[in-house]
């Protein structure tokens, strides 16, 4: 893994805590879904 890709692996787990502690693990699960689905539909769509 280079540096880039572990430094990027490390903050979505520490907002994965954060989100913990804060109580909006809901919101960050629902927000990573949707940005999923749109990614691949503009993947899609751009093709």
């Amino acid at each position: 893994m280079s540096l880039r890709g572990f430094l990027y692996a490390l903050a979505r787990l520490l907002g994965d805590v954060n989100a913990v502690r804060r109580g909006t693990v809901g919101k960050r699960i629902v927000r990573r879904a949707v940005g999923r689905a749109v990614g691949r539909s503009l993947w899609r769509w751009l093709r």
